[in-house]
């Protein structure tokens, strides 16, 4: 875990104020309370994807909420799929029901 200087640092020399923005728009989620903020390694990936959404690909504040959910939910979906697959790979039949209810139940969380 990372404090939010060296994210800053990390991700390109971001102004904190930047990445204070993103936690208070909930488009970061650290550990911690504020002034003592702690970053895992998917915040960091996550505050990198921010960068090139708004730098490289020209997202502004009022776009990136809608485009951060849309890809929260492509990748929800593409974790269900692969799920699924290894469900589908697993020879015995009763095996597989258990994880098919499985799939269903946290579907419905």
């Amino acid at each position: 875990m990372i404090t939010i200087e060296t994210l800053c640092l990390r991700i390109g020399n971001v102004p904190e104020r930047d990445v204070q923005a993103w936690i208070d728009s909930d488009w970061l989620r650290p550990e911690g309370a504020p002034g003592h903020y702690l970053f895992r390694e998917i915040d960091e990936a996550r505050a990198r994807l921010i960068l090139e959404l708004r730098d490289d690909m020209g997202i502004n504040d009022e776009g990136m909420p809608v485009v951060l959910s849309l890809l929260d939910q492509l990748y929800a979906a593409r974790r269900q799929m692969l799920r699924l697959r290894e469900a589908i790979s697993i020879p015995r039949e009763n095996e597989l029901r258990s994880r098919l209810r499985g799939l269903l139940t946290s579907a419905q969380d």
